[in-house]
């Protein structure tokens, strides 16, 4: 949920439902395997950071996953790309239908990613920052063999602050580029968000990950906005000073992560076009959704290895993605 101010400045509504699934159940809600389900859009960079963070820690097996489609209409995201449009666990045909089952007059975004507490059909979160961060730390005990630490204690520090920034020059920032409702709000936001995208070049110029010498959550955080920039940021949302492609050091960082297992297998690169080329008929009232770019150079050497580092840390890398939860043929590079 967002509104732009009478500035022309773009803010994001962030008061989710932050009731929390915890080893110790303190919210009402334990940790239990098969009670909840995942809603997902793969369209959705916010929800991206769960499909990967569940995939990378192995959590298949305990949490299920539902996926919307790639639009929606003012009331809700639909189910859409099951048979007969209707969620075949949840039995719904909008995530709506869970947010009034949690509060009968919900009144604020129908957002996802969001956990949806399977015998009661409600709604427990909808807080996207908190939930992967409690994926890795409160779902420990059905972490696959090899799961990496994508949240270790000694980092959490470090991982929150590059984290904070991320989200509120980059993450949010392409966003407040996008919705700004005056010349002078866009300016100020553009500049904001490549201030933002040097300081992190200048981070990723000497090593290989964002904090430490692995994978983290902050990289999972950052990734899933760099997937989109191309496809839709730098036109769509006016953020051209230049490509993703056009700057070396974050376009090699993005393709090794890509090229990471349970990374670049969770991004539908049609479903993402489609949802903000079509959804924002504000900003793109004839709803033509563009062909390119060409998406090949995302499977392009990165020479990123030569900064060292180890993707996984002590673990492994997860296997193959399920059976029902690949991106479809042809909606990938390669």
């Amino acid at each position: 949920m967002a509104y732009v101010n009478p500035q022309g400045e773009f803010s994001r509504d962030t008061n989710y439902i932050t009731t929390r699934i915890t080893a110790d159940g303190a919210d009402g809600y334990p940790v239990e395997p098969g009670r909840y389900r995942l809603v997902v859009a793969r369209a959705c960079p916010w929800a991206n950071r769960t499909i990967i963070v569940r995939r990378l820690l192995g959590l298949e097996d305990v949490l299920s996953i539902g996926f919307c489609g790639p639009t929606h209409d003012e009331r809700s995201w639909t189910f859409d790309l099951d048979p007969g449009g209707v969620d075949p666990v949840l039995k719904i045909a909008r995530i709506q239908d869970a947010y009034f089952k949690r509060v009968s007059d919900y009144p604020k975004g129908i957002t996802v990613p969001a956990i949806v507490d399977v015998p009661t059909g409600a709604v427990v979160t909808n807080d996207f920052a908190q939930m992967t961060l409690d994926f890795s730390t409160e779902w420990t005990a059905y972490h696959r063999d090899g799961a990496p630490q994508l949240y270790p204690e000694h980092l959490r520090d470090e991982i929150d602050e590059v984290a904070r920034r991320i989200y509120t020059e980059v993450n949010n920032g392409v966003y407040r580029c996008g919705f700004a409702g005056s010349q002078d709000a866009y300016d100020k936001a553009y500049d904001r968000l490549f201030t933002a995208l040097d300081w992190l070049t200048e981070r990723l110029a000497a090593q290989r990950y964002l904090v430490g010498d692995t994978i983290t959550e902050a990289d999972v955080r950052l990734f899933t906005t760099l997937a989109r920039f191309d496809p839709v940021y730098h036109g769509h949302f006016k953020c051209n000073r230049s490509k993703l492609a056009e700057m070396p050091v974050l376009w090699a960082y993005a393709r090794d992560l890509f090229q990471t297992p349970g990374f670049g297998d969770t991004i539908d690169f049609v479903q993402i076009k489609q949802h903000y080329y079509m959804v924002h008929t504000d900003i793109n009232p004839t709803r033509v959704v563009p062909k390119g770019p060409d998406l090949a150079n995302w499977l392009t050497p990165h020479g990123r290895e030569a900064l060292g580092g180890r993707p996984f840390g002590e673990g492994t890398p997860p296997g193959p993605t399920r059976e029902g939860e690949r991106v479809p043929a042809g909606h990938c590079a390669g």
